[in-house]
């Protein structure tokens, strides 16, 4: 997708288009991304890879994992986690300008296995929740770029994972897709820090890649991001 950043991003506006999702009024076991804003072990994923589960881990290892209190927002489709224990902490850019064609970065675990993709801002939508959490939020809509090479299909398992800016800064949750469109959509960052609130304290570790993410090294940079636990795999076991 050619071209630089453009027009600064005005705010979000009922008249925005909108997309459509349907929620099943059940949930059932799954997995999903999450990443660490508080090292004392405070988590965010998208809020229907938890929403409903009774029995929520962080992988940590194969075959291991920590126990999870979920902590659901009903305004959006993002959720708290909190966890005995943490990791450092995703440095957040909630506060910086976004321009159109900027470029976004979504490392976690598509279809259950380590993988990424990038993005670039196309604008606003509203998303249209039925079923399950019916409400209408406004998102932001990206153009996916590039993906693992190795990955073909569905992004689903990429959910919860953070959009990460140039800097390496959240500035966003990945919770939906569009596969025939080629869009990828993320929570608000307006949206995101009041889903925040007064779960994430300031962490004496945070801090971005030590080289601005590109398209040529995002697939390092999220490799990184893994290993040291920052962006971790998360699991519903039982509803």
């Amino acid at each position: 997708m050619p071209g630089e950043e453009g027009l600064p991003l005005g705010p979000s506006s009922p008249f925005d288009p909108s997309i459509v999702v349907q929620v099943p009024d059940k949930p059932s076991p799954g997995s999903g991304t999450a990443f660490s804003v508080g090292d004392d072990g405070v988590w965010l994923t998208a809020r229907h890879v938890v929403d409903g589960c009774k029995q929520t881990a962080i992988v940590v290892a194969d075959g291991r994992g920590v126990a999870a209190k979920v902590h659901v927002d009903t305004r959006a489709d993002a959720a708290v986690l909190t966890t005995e224990g943490g990791a450092p902490a995703v440095p957040m850019g909630l506060d910086q300008p976004l321009r159109r064609g900027a470029r976004a970065y979504h490392p976690g675990f598509p279809q259950g296995h380590p993988g990424e993709a990038a993005s670039r801002l196309l604008g606003r939508e509203n998303l249209v929740v039925h079923g399950r959490g019916a409400r209408t939020e406004p998102v932001l809509v990206w153009a996916e770029v590039g993906r693992t090479d190795t990955l073909k299909g569905t992004l689903s398992g990429l959910s919860g994972a953070p959009a990460l800016d140039a800097a390496g800064r959240v500035i966003g949750v990945t919770v939906a897709e569009a596969p025939r469109r080629g869009r990828i959509y993320t929570t608000a960052p307006e949206t995101l820090k009041a889903v925040l609130g007064s779960h994430r304290r300031p962490a004496a570790s945070e801090f971005a890649p030590s080289e601005p993410i590109t398209t040529e090294n995002y697939g390092r940079v999220a490799d990184g991001l893994r290993r040291d636990l920052r962006v971790a795999q998360v699991v519903c076991l039982a509803v």
